[in-house]
Formats: structure tokens, sequence, C-alpha cells
């Protein structure tokens, strides 16, 4: 197939699609006869990538595969096409997240501990609408609880293509600290703080998440 319409249909297929798309998605594409090498679609999405330099959007990788999307750099201009303001998360919702993110998989009764405070359900309910989390099972202790992990839409959500991208735990001095590398907003006239011991320890990661 001549790269040129290679590009373009690659080009085409994850500008309509509505979620990132992954080579095996992309081989999808094309029937048996004419479906070409996994090097030659990683050869374009190089060639795509190298022709948005110099243009206000990118090709990225992040968990699930590939997507278009505006250059972070431009944000402060880009973000007032949205006449909604991006939602703002409690900072017991972020530390909730972070935590789960940094030392999944975890349970609820972790995250109080380290917190101090109660985690609310609406919290964990919320987090899991949005498909940031998941249950992967149960400790086996009595009462069996839950076991939470972020889940790809988590790492799309944040552009990363793993959770070894997150700055690690023991490098933070405030959960305050990720939020420009998550790009979520605290409230202002919430003040409360992790425990140290959850500054210090670095959690358990989830095995790299491959786009192919």
């Amino acid at each position: 197939m001549d790269s040129q319409l290679l590009r373009q249909i690659i080009e085409g297929a994850i500008i309509v699609s509505e979620k990132p798309l992954d080579i095996a998605n992309i081989e999808k594409l094309f029937d048996e006869d004419d479906k070409p090498e996994r090097e030659e679609i990683r050869a374009a999405l190089d060639d795509i990538s190298s022709e948005c330099r110099g243009r206000g959007f990118e090709l990225v990788r992040v968990a699930s595969g590939y997507r278009f999307q505006t250059k972070e750099s431009l944000a402060k201009w880009v973000n007032r096409v949205w006449e909604v303001k991006p939602k703002k998360f409690s900072r017991a919702m972020l530390e909730t997240l972070a935590l789960i993110a940094y030392r999944q998989p975890t349970t609820r009764g972790d995250i109080e501990s380290v917190r101090g405070v109660s985690v609310s359900s609406d919290i964990i309910k919320a987090l899991e609408e949005r498909g940031w989390i998941r249950v992967v099972g149960h400790r086996d202790v009595p009462g069996k609880p839950e076991l939470l992990a972020t889940t790809k839409a988590f790492l799309d959500y944040f552009n990363l293509k793993k959770l070894d991208q997150l700055p690690p735990l023991s490098q933070l001095k405030d959960f305050a600290e990720v939020d420009p590398v998550m790009e979520l907003s605290l409230n202002s006239h919430s003040t409360e703080k992790l425990g140290s011991k959850a500054l210090s320890e670095d959690g358990d990661g989830e095995p790299a998440v491959s786009a192919e």
C-alpha cells in the first residue's frame, strides 16, 4: 500500500474514533489482502507525529493507543473555547485517587488508615463511574475487602502510557504537587494534608500497559 494513503487512512481513523486506537485496532481497518505490516503502521504513525510538529495539535500515545490532542502549551488559550469550566475535584477525591494509583492494588481501609479519616462511598462511586478505578479482587482477610486499582481510562485521561510516568511518591512533599502532573484542580478552601507515611513510601505499581 502507498505510504501516503496509509498515513491518510490512519489519520482519518484516529480523528473519527471516540477512543484512542492501538495498532491492533488499526490493523482491523484493512482486509487481509491489503493489511500493512506492523512495521509499516509504526512508520506511518512516526511520520504523522513528525508532520504535527509546528502545529497546534500532536499525535499522543496513551495507554489505550494513539490519539490527536491539542498541545499542552496551548491550554491557556484553547481551554477558553469551552463554555463550561472544567470540574474541580475535591482534595479528598484527589488524595484517594492518588493513593490508589501509587499503592494499588489497595483497599478502602488502607486508604483510610493513611488519610486518617473515612473515605466517602460517594468518592469511590464517583471514581468508578468515571472509569478511573475498578475492583480487581479481594484481600484474603476477614471481610474480604475489595482491592482497588486504576484503569486504562485513568491513564488515558491523564496522558500517561503507564504508571511509572507518575512522579515517585517518595519525592512528593504533598499531594498538591500531583495536581499539575495530573491536570486536576483542587478546591482552594481545602488544606487537609496526608500523613507522612504515605509520602515516604512508594506504593505497588501495576504492570506497564502497552498501546500495541
